[in-house]
C-alpha cells in the first residue's frame, strides 16, 4: 500500500501541534466511499515496558466481513504521550504495518477519532491524509464536545458538538452497550460514517475490522 510523505516526524511539541492545524484544513469531509470491496481496521497494543508496541492492521471483504489480510508489526514508540498528539505516537506504527498490505482498502476504520479533536485532526484524520483513503474514527471514549445521551436501539445516535460546530457522534451500536465516538477521518460524511460503521457491525460493541484488529494487536486474533 502506498504512502504519502505529508511530514517528517521529529518534531517538538509546538510543532506537531501547527502541523495538526495546517493538516486539518486539507482534511475532505465530503463522501469518496461508493461499493467497497475490502474494508480494514487498525488498532495498536499498550507500550510494553521498553517502549514497544504491537501493532495491527487487519483486511476484512465487504460485505461478508471475512478476514483476507492480517499485518502485524512490533515497534519501539519514540513520541511520548500527550493527550490531543496522539496521532504523532501510533501513525508511524500504522503506517509501517499499511506498507506491508498486499490489499489496498477502500476504507480504513481506525481504533481513534477524526475531526472529534481540539484540533480537528486525530488519529484517523491524520492516517488518511497520509494513505489518501477514506478513514473513519471509530473511539472508546470522548476526547472532546459534548453531546445528549443517544437512544437505546442500535442505530441510534447524539450530535457531538464542540463550540457550536457538529464534529461527529455518539452511536450506539448494540442494546445494552456503551457507544462509540463516530467522526470524520478523510474522504467520508458524517452520513456515511455512521451506515459503514453500523454495516460493520456483528453483534458487539465495535465494528468487526476495529474489533478484529484489536484482538489482532494483542496477539489475541485466532485465524
Amino acid at each position: 500500500m502506498r504512502i504519502h510523505a505529508v511530514h517528517e516526524w521529529k518534531l517538538s511539541h509546538a510543532q506537531a501541534m501547527g502541523v495538526q492545524r495546517k493538516l486539518a484544513l486539507q482534511v475532505s469531509r465530503v463522501n469518496h466511499i461508493h461499493y467497497p470491496r475490502f474494508i480494514a481496521g487498525s488498532d495498536i497494543s499498550r507500550p510494553n515496558t521498553q517502549g514497544i508496541a504491537q501493532g495491527a492492521v487487519v483486511v476484512l471483504d465487504y460485505p461478508d466481513l471475512n478476514l483476507v489480510e492480517v499485518q502485524t508489526l512490533a515497534q519501539k514508540i519514540e513520541f511520548p504521550y500527550i493527550p490531543g498528539l496522539l496521532s504523532f505516537r501510533e501513525s508511524p506504527l500504522i503506517l509501517a504495518i499499511c506498507e506491508k498490505l498486499d490489499i489496498t482498502p477502500d476504507i480504513l476504520l481506525i481504533d481513534g477519532q477524526g475531526i472529534a479533536h481540539p484540533r480537528r485532526l486525530g488519529l484517523a484524520s491524520h492516517l488518511g491524509l497520509f494513505l489518501d483513503i477514506p478513514t473513519i474514527g471509530c473511539a472508546k471514549s470522548r476526547l472532546c464536545g459534548t453531546h445528549q445521551s443517544p437512544g437505546a436501539n442500535p442505530g441510534d445516535f447524539a450530535e457531538l458538538r464542540s463550540h457550536d460546530e457538529a464534529i461527529g457522534v455518539v452511536l450506539r451500536t448494540k442494546l445494552g452497550i456503551n457507544p462509540i465516538y463516530v467522526s470524520i477521518g478523510h474522504k467520508v460524511d458524517i452520513g456515511n460514517a455512521i451506515k459503514w460503521v453500523m454495516n460493520c457491525c456483528r453483534g458487539y460493541r465495535l465494528p468487526e475490522p476495529t474489533r478484529l484488529a484489536h484482538l489482532a494487536a494483542g496477539g489475541h486474533l485466532n485465524r
